[in-house]
């Protein structure tokens, strides 16, 4: 796929610098790039409904933590350059660019399928990751509530639930997520990919600032609540030097345990994520995609499982055993949280009760 012509200038608020084409559609439209900026379209943000009639989706990723995944939003107005699931906005007929953070499709029965599918007598009690794909707290959940409305139906039926998250609005939660932990029903797992809260954002604008998430763990950890700090994705060239002070500063606000994955660029993200480097730094940008590239044989992105999480060669096992170091030095390097199904009930219906 070849990028888009348009400018690449950075775009106030947003992650992505173009709409590269979906490679699933014949015509691709793209703004006249000789229009001034104020004339060009402007990227606001749109929300639609999603009437699906199902929730829960099963993930056979072995290099992924848990088999079933909920995602109460598509897209995701976070903005991130990196996202590895904007390529998922394709199959909606979007692009993986500027529509993917900006026409957000909401799930206002995600409540209602979550109850039900948890009532089935032939449901498994599991673990559910929340989300899998795109941040269960993003911008959208201050309005919608769909995220907390799903916490309140896992602590009626005592179900575990393990949220990954890079946004402050989780600790609005604080109640439901303790509620959970008292039976062993929850793990928090913050993202933090930078301490450099310019950077941050440039690279994740609508995301909770690396101050207020490293506060969130503060306030998660004193609420009894299990926190694990994921650093990813890791940016060769870019972020990985932080590898050491991001697990230090998380370790001091409380978190239990680390985990780190390396950056992601599947179809699409390559291009975006280019187009983001030479937007805001276009000095290092070479140099990142060369890392990267000798990370995976020459190419921007292996598709294997576990080489997409971590690399190969030189380069990767350098950046890993930096990690494991900086990890065990910092007393992260623990056994991850136990969530557990003994305590699963169905409820028929039955009130939560708060402690």
């Amino acid at each position: 796929m070849n990028p888009p012509s348009a400018p690449r200038e950075a775009i106030p608020g947003r992650g992505a610098t173009i709409n590269p084409p979906n490679r699933f559609e014949a015509f691709h439209l793209e703004p006249d790039p000789d229009l001034p900026p104020e004339e060009r379209p402007s990227p606001k943000t749109q929300f639609y409904f999603d009437a699906t009639e199902s929730l829960l989706t099963p993930n056979d990723s072995p290099d992924v933590g848990f088999d079933v995944g909920l995602n109460c939003y598509r897209g995701c107005e976070h903005g991130c350059a990196y996202c590895f699931a904007r390529p998922f906005h394709e199959y909606l007929g979007w692009s993986s660019g500027l529509d993917f953070e900006t026409k957000i499709l909401v799930k206002p029965r995600a409540p209602e399928l979550l109850r039900k599918e948890l009532s089935r007598p032939g449901w498994k009690p599991q673990t559910i990751g929340m989300s899998g794909v795109t941040d269960c707290y993003q911008p959208a959940e201050r309005h919608f509530k769909l995220t907390r409305q799903c916490l309140e139906v896992f602590a009626e039926f005592r179900n575990p639930v393990a949220i990954i998250t890079k946004n402050f609005l989780v600790t609005r939660d604080l109640d439901l997520l303790a509620e959970l932990a008292r039976w062993q029903c929850t793990v928090v797992n913050v993202s933090v990919t930078t301490l450099d809260a310019e950077l941050a954002g440039r690279l994740e604008p609508r995301a909770a600032r690396p101050e207020h998430r490293l506060k969130a763990i503060r306030m998660l950890a004193a609420a009894g609540i299990p926190v694990n700090v994921m650093v990813a994705p890791v940016i060769p060239g870019l972020t990985d030097h932080e590898l050491p002070s991001i697990l230090d500063a998380a370790a001091g606000a409380g978190a239990r345990t680390a985990c780190m994955a390396l950056l992601r660029l599947p179809w699409a993200v390559k291009d975006i994520f280019s187009a983001w480097l030479e937007a805001h730094v276009p000095g290092k940008k070479e140099r990142v995609l060369d890392r990267l590239r000798k990370m995976h044989g020459g190419r921007l992105y292996d598709a294997e499982w576990g080489a997409r999480m971590r690399g190969r060669g030189v380069l990767a096992a350098q950046i890993g055993d930096l990690f494991a170091i900086a990890r065990r030095r910092a007393g992260l390097d623990g056994t991850a949280a136990h969530l557990s199904t003994e305590h699963f009930r169905r409820t028929g219906g039955a009130q939560l009760e708060l402690f």
